[in-house]
């Protein structure tokens, strides 16, 4: 018979040709299309180079797409060729005739059906294999450029005492290089098993043998690749056990090896390395031998070696070695755990003390100096504030804030002050009338910041601002006031051009003005209009005579985007905050270096550890890349950008982070030593939230440094829920001015509390030192209270403002009408020994859309007041005025209050038997019948005021009927509207 690389032969049918005209057209329009395709393409890589480039950080778009272009060829074409290949050499070594038999009959039909296409299907198929690793590999990007740059960390892991930087970044592009072979091996092997079986080389029904002596020895080849490729496997399979994740009873997520890995997986993988090495051989040994006799069995044994090896041996040493004696086995390798989750997480310096949790001092009135030096308490909460704020300082509609305004400290007369700031940003959905002009040539940048004391608020409960009216005026000096670029500036704008921009207004009229600076892409190139055209799917761009000479467009403008896009190799933290510094105003963003192949140290999911009740409510407090998962972190990076010209700025913070180094070297010059840090910048950097959740969620079970502890679980602990909302989220950290106990005067400080497992009692409070600049800056402290006696924490502290009787009446008053009452940050500060909880309650009311500051509740030993201002609640609790709560003994029984009226007695009685039922509910954290006991309690509560009220109205009427109800009223114990004036059956 023929060569099987024939083609059919005979006449050929004649088919009707489309005339000269149509195939004109038919050219024409594909021509067209073919062009309009490439100008899309060449449209977003022009309109990016454009962007970077105006932001000078043109060699991260370079560095970026020459590496992404060098690793789509070389890998593409690699798979390319080694496909390409085996189909070429099993199609020269396929057998010259082929076998009788129907099997082969059959093929034949398809042999002569794709003879004339050879060459075309073989470049399709290679193109399509190249295109799709090509791809793949460009997705490696950033582990090409972590692996030829790495920098030691001067570290070694403790089993096999390799540098961190090996798993860091060597041994991810291993995987990778790893996972490409085999990809390469299984495509190449049925690429040409598929060509051997077309041309006779495999047979599966015909006679005689089932392949050729050159189809055998061609699969053998790359079969003893695959294995070998396996081989390799095994061995970088040692090295992954010290950063493999697994589920450990004992403490739950767990990286790093444990007793079975180092005792039974690690010497299987060294067997399983030797068998597979020894079974590749067999196979390429088919070359001469022409059988696969020996390689079968080979492989055979490998796959059972690794059943038994690789998966019995280890469930039996974990069963019959480990879970008998557990601590004992695990022991040493939590002990590396410990150490190398505390360091890769930058909290092996945190310091635990013994903290009492009761105040040691028998005279209160003592401690009342001592309470205004202990913190700057802040009444202003920023994550209430922000409509008070858009009421009295919005000025006009098409300005607004941020839902969540930010703490930072401004100096005065010498003075560091807490300050709440945010700025008044653009709002589009506020302007007159929305249109393509309006909505981009227009209206496009906000004006002016705001600020406030944190520590005031005036007799009426609204914010002292310290910077206020438009434009803006105060204590913080001269400094441009546009905001072209902010958290809420997410639509392009086009300035500088024959449009004039709307400035503000004020009782003159409205201001225009025109961009003066050089931030965004000019637009005078047609081809630039052309391409941002396409690329923002706005015509009008092409054509509008808005624009002009000097038009600039002005996109990616939220400062997380800008700093994101010019170090893609940076993770965000969630806030971004303004700052006046100097004569500009600067956002400051906190970015992190990450890895998560650092041997031994626990994994963690940024969007699971950072997420709190300000997050749930609030996307722009996302942490950039939340799905990551990451087993070391540091806060490497501030970047600044500038809320006029969208400047973007990157400091190094870190100096010692090798991350940080290999991506300097990747991109030099993208990042400024830390010393070109201006005092001005420095005075307003402060430790990132994101980081502090981070390093928080870790010390919940990482505060220990002992393993038989840390395995018992007895010391876990728990970021406690929001007390304050019903959000059912974390409680988020708050930035403050404290003094920790030791220490002499008050730092900047971000705080935060946490409980012991599944209970709502204290179990430390955690604090570090937030002011950049000092020589604290960072150091972690954290209060630990005693496991034998129990500290309320904040759920309980809210539970006990919320039952406290008195507290309960008044808060229920503020609720009259159509008000709303919200809480402010419940602050936790330690005195004496003790823990002073304060939190500012907000009605929002009465006619207005906006809350303000009404009432401070205190607590502090048990004794808690209501007062409207700070002062008077401290007073009342440290007893400074005689007035205090004192809690009462818990040996002591105290009979109910009485009345004359057996009416008002009856409902009183009601109201004591509900709130010893809700404390009883409460101690044993039964939450529905604690909440069914507070619902009696506020009916009790009203029938005793409803019958009291009939009761004066018989007596008499007038001034007499309200002396006599309130001296009824205080004889009885029944709260007043004024909460000092009454006491609760149970304070404590």
């Amino acid at each position: 018979m023929p060569d099987r690389g024939g083609g059919p032969t005979g006449p050929r049918m004649r088919v009707g040709r489309p005339s000269r005209r149509v195939r004109t057209l038919l050219m024409t329009l594909g021509v067209l299309a073919v062009l309009a395709m490439a100008f899309v393409m060449f449209a977003g890589f022009w309109t990016d180079w454009l962007w970077y480039r105006s932001v000078k950080y043109s060699s991260v778009f370079t560095t970026t797409l020459w590496t992404k272009i060098g690793l789509f060829f070389v890998f593409g074409l690699l798979m390319a060729v080694a496909v390409g290949v085996n189909i070429w050499l099993a199609h020269r070594l396929r057998p010259p005739l082929s076998a009788m038999s129907m099997e082969q009959q059959s093929l034949d039909r398809y042999r002569m059906s794709v003879a004339p296409y050879k060459k075309w299907i073989l470049l399709g198929l290679t193109s399509l294999v190249g295109l799709i690793a090509g791809a793949s590999a460009a997705g490696q990007w950033r582990t090409w450029l972590m692996w030829v740059n790495g920098v030691p960390f001067d570290q070694k892991d403790p089993q096999f005492h390799l540098d961190v930087s090996f798993y860091a970044f060597d041994l991810p592009w291993y995987r990778f290089m790893l996972g490409f072979g085999f990809a390469a091996a299984i495509l190449s092997l049925i690429a040409a098993a598929l060509t051997h079986y077309l041309y006779g080389g495999l047979r599966v029904t015909s006679p005689g043998a089932r392949a050729t002596a050159a189809a055998t020895g061609h699969l053998s080849v790359l079969l003893g690749i695959f294995v070998t490729l396996k081989a390799v496997a095994y061995w970088l399979d040692r090295y992954g056990l010290a950063v493999k994740s697994s589920d450990f009873k004992a403490t739950g997520n767990w990286t790093g090896l444990r007793y079975v890995d180092a005792n039974a997986y690690l010497p299987a993988k060294t067997i399983l390395f030797c068998i597979a090495v020894i079974c590749a051989l067999l196979f390429f040994a088919t070359l001469w031998r022409r059988t696969w006799q020996l390689p079968v069995i080979g492989f055979g044994l490998m796959v059972l070696s690794a059943i038994l090896i690789g998966g019995l041996y280890p469930a039996i040493v974990q069963k019959f070695q480990v879970q008998p004696n557990e601590q004992a086995k695990e022991a040493p390798y939590v002990e590396k755990n410990l150490k190398a989750t505390r360091d890769a997480y930058g909290i092996t310096g945190t310091e635990v003390t013994e903290y009492a949790g009761t105040s040691t001092t028998e005279d209160k009135t003592k401690l009342r100096d001592d309470a205004d030096g202990a913190a700057s308490i802040r009444l202003l909460d920023p994550n209430v504030v922000s409509p008070t704020f858009q009421q009295l300082q919005q000025v006009r509609n098409y300005y607004a804030f941020p839902s969540n305004l930010d703490v930072d400290r401004y100096s005065k007369d010498g003075k560091d002050q807490d300050t709440v700031i945010g700025l008044r940003e653009l709002n589009l959905q506020g302007i007159p009338k929305s249109n393509w002009i309006n909505n981009h040539f227009r209206y496009t940048h906000g004006f002016g910041v705001v600020a406030a004391k944190g520590t005031n608020a005036d007799a009426e409960g609204r914010p002292e601002f310290t910077e206020y009216d438009l434009p803006s005026k105060g204590d913080l000096g001269d400094y441009q006031q546009r905001i072209y670029y902010g958290e809420k500036t997410s639509q392009y704008s086009i300035v500088g051009g024959p449009q004039k921009e709307i400035d503000y207004s004020d009782d003159t009229g409205e201001k225009t003005t025109s961009y003066k600076g050089k931030s965004g892409v000019n637009l005078s190139n047609p081809v630039n209009r052309a391409a941002y055209a396409v690329a923002f799917g706005e015509p009008q761009i092409l054509y509008s005579g808005a624009i002009g000479e000097g038009s600039r467009i002005l996109y990616n403008r939220t400062p997380k985007e800008r700093v994101e896009a010019v170090a893609p190799w940076l993770t965000i933290d969630g806030d971004a905050y303004p700052a006046v510094v100097g004569d500009k105003i600067e956002w400051i963003v906190d970015a992190y270096t990450t890895t998560n192949g650092y041997p031994y140290a626990s994994r963690t999911t940024l969007g699971d550890t950072t997420a709190d009740s300000l997050t749930a409510a609030n996307n722009q407090r996302a942490v950039v890349a939340q799905q990551n998962q990451v087993n070391y972190i540091r806060n490497s990076v501030k970047a600044t950008v500038d809320a006029y010209t969208g400047k973007v700025t990157l400091y190094e913070w870190d100096t010692k982070d090798p991350v940080l180094k290999t991506w300097k070297k990747a991109f030099p010059g993208t990042v400024k030593p830390k010393g070109d840090i201006p005092q001005a910048l420095m005075d307003h950097l402060r430790y990132p939230q994101d980081l502090f959740k981070v390093q928080r969620e870790l010390l919940t079970r990482y505060h220990v440094k002992d393993a038989e502890t840390f395995l018992s679980g007895s010391e876990v602990w728990q970021v406690p829920d929001d007390p304050t909302n019903k959000s059912g989220n974390a409680v988020p950290p708050y930035y403050l001015s404290m003094k920790m106990p030791g220490e002499q005067s008050q730092a900047f400080s971000l705080t935060t509390t946490l409980t012991p497992n599944g209970r709502d009692n204290l179990s430390a409070f955690m604090s570090v030192n937030a002011e950049a600049g000092t020589s604290d800056y960072g150091k972690i402290n954290i209060l630990k209270l005693p496991t034998g006696r129990t500290v309320d924490g904040p759920k309980r502290v809210q539970s006990q403002f919320n039952s406290e009787p008195s507290i309960a009446e008044s808060i229920r008053l503020l609720r009259g009408g159509d008000s709303e009452v919200e809480y402010g940050n419940l602050l936790t500060v330690p005195l004496d020994g003790g823990l002073l909880y304060v939190e500012p309650v907000y009605v929002r009311g009465g006619g207005l859309k906006y809350p303000l500051l009404r009432k401070v509740l205190v607590t502090y030993g048990g004794a808690t007041a209501f007062e409207d201002t700070l002062g008077q609640a401290l007073d009342k609790v440290f007893g400074a005025e005689g007035s205090t709560v004192e809690p009462p003994d818990e040996d002591e029984t105290k009979p109910p209050p009485t009345s004359s009226d057996p009416t008002v007695q009856e409902a009183l009685d009601d109201a004591q038997k509900a709130f010893d039922d809700g404390q009883e509910a409460l101690k044993k954290g039964d939450w529905e019948a604690y909440g069914t006991a507070q619902k009696d309690l506020e009916d009790a509560l009203e029938r005793a005021e409803d019958a009291q009220a009939a009761a004066d109205k018989k007596a008499g009427s007038g001034d007499k009927a309200g002396d006599s109800g309130d001296k009824n009223t205080e004889e009885s114990g029944k709260p007043s509207s004024s909460p000092s004036s009454s006491k609760s059956p149970d304070s404590g």
